[in-house]
């Protein structure tokens, strides 16, 4: 058989395996229903083990398409991978502190607008590029910022807004862009959990100036670990490429030399004229890039992403519609009139006068196979992260506090924050679930209210 022979049969025996894969665990009793995870079979299967076969191990013809695909999806000009969605926020944030963007760079000692109520890796890119979190409270249902209290935490000193778009659940892009294009702010969305939602019919990640996305197992698509970074400015898209290689200036893809057609006659820095552009860099950067083999899964999963989005609408729907009874004890998730969500989990809050707590109610679903998340770090200026270290920061309008010299007042300047924190929890709607999970779920947080009502 010749090389092309052999591959065939390869793939056709992969095709088989995961076959016997998914009959086997179609037949394994489910004890528990995640609050998210992956689906995934012979497609993603048979582009791994044909980067495999390709023997070509950084990023090569899978990441071209992948890119190249996300960004049509998208409808964005530029899209680059990154192994991670917290690395797709470090560039992001990155980016904006480049010298090539002359007086609109931002420096350290400037602030961000951030919310407390989310992941630590919105946070942490602020913190490391020696930048000022000004943290502004959330929205109880949304759970996004309240766009509403932005303007008073706005300084001259403030340069950018990066936030997270809760859960699939998009914040008011109307009013943040409004805030942006008033005060000449950058715009950052953190779209790790929002993949495939709309604003007015744009995709979350492509309105503001930067998109982030996450690829990992938990996430509307997965490629393993993995992430992406998206704008529209070409600028940016050389900036965050820049920060993601190694800080180079060549934009030069692995394998491809002499892109630009002036790879011996440039003078920049203090190098000696003509000195090779493939080994100049600009930026104190990163290598943040990923493999083939991860790109290969993304393009299978890709093209499945819309099927997904659908699964967890239904899910989710078939979850506000069956606890729609309890509303006197918990609140749903709400979303806003311009939103079209991509659902990536499913928030509940036990209110203040329900006759049990949040823990008790989290004990109870996980001890009959409901699983549940926390909304991540809770208020974050209560994480060790924050207390433990001699962080800069800002509530509101507030003035500048030390992170070590928090008290009770200040987090009580985010009470919704803190309300996130000791009553909301969320469960899984993503595309590994099935509508019996769904139907499974309102009977055990409907069994728990009954018993303690």
């Amino acid at each position: 058989m010749n090389k092309e022979d052999i591959k065939s049969q390869i793939l056709s025996l992969a095709k088989d395996y995961a076959a016997c894969l998914a009959e086997e665990n179609s037949h394994k009793e489910k004890k528990y229903i995640p609050a998210s995870g992956k689906n995934i079979g012979a497609e993603e299967l048979c582009n791994m083990i044909e980067a495999s076969l390709d023997m070509w191990l950084t990023t090569g013809r899978f990441n071209d398409e992948f890119e190249q695909s996300f960004a049509n999806k998208l409808g964005v000009k530029y899209a680059l991978t990154t192994n991670s969605g917290s690395s797709a926020n470090l560039l992001a944030l990155s980016a904006l502190t480049s010298y090539k963007l002359k007086d609109r760079a931002v420096k350290p000692g400037d602030e961000v607008i951030a919310v407390a109520a989310g992941f630590p890796t919105t946070i942490n890119p602020i913190i490391q590029t020696g930048l000022i979190p000004v943290f502004v409270d959330c929205e109880i249902g949304t759970y996004n910022i309240d766009a509403s209290k932005i303007e008073e935490a706005i300084t001259p000193k403030t340069k950018v807004i990066f936030l997270a778009h809760t859960l699939g659940n998009m914040y008011d892009m109307d009013k943040i862009m409004e805030l942006a294009h008033k005060y000449n702010l950058w715009v950052i969305e953190d779209s790790c959990d929002a993949l495939g939602a709309q604003w007015k019919g744009q995709y979350a990640g492509t309105i503001g100036h930067i998109g982030t996305y996450s690829f990992y197992p938990a996430h509307h698509i997965t490629m393993g670990e993995g992430g992406a970074v998206v704008t529209n400015d070409p600028l940016l898209h050389r900036i965050i490429m820049s920060f993601r290689d190694w800080g180079r200036d060549c934009w030069c893809k692995p394998g491809c030399d002499n892109t630009c057609h002036n790879r011996f006659n440039l003078q920049l820095g203090h190098l000696p004229h003509g000195y090779d552009h493939k080994y100049t860099y600009s930026h104190i950067g990163y290598n943040l890039k990923i493999t083939d083999w991860q790109a290969a899964i993304a393009v299978a999963q890709l093209k499945k992403l819309d099927k997904f989005l659908a699964m967890r609408k239904a899910n989710a729907e078939t979850l506000l519609a069956g606890l729609a009874d309890l509303q006197d004890y918990l609140i749903l998730p709400q979303i806003a009139a311009h939103c079209k969500p991509s659902w990536f989990g499913f928030l509940i809050s036990v209110k203040d006068t329900a006759p049990f707590s949040k823990q008790d109610m989290v004990t109870y679903l996980e001890s009959k196979g409901v699983g549940t998340r926390q909304l991540f770090a809770g208020n974050i200026l209560r994480q060790p992260l924050i207390v433990e270290n001699n962080v800069q920061l800002r509530i509101g309008d507030s003035g500048l506090l030390n992170s070590q010299d928090l008290t009770e007042a200040d987090y009580a300047r985010l009470p919704r924050t803190e309300f996130i924190m000791n009553h909301t929890f969320w469960v899984g709607v993503a595309q590994n679930n099935t509508p019996a999970d769904m139907q499974t779920t309102i009977r055990v947080i409907h069994d728990f209210i009954g018993a303690h009502k």
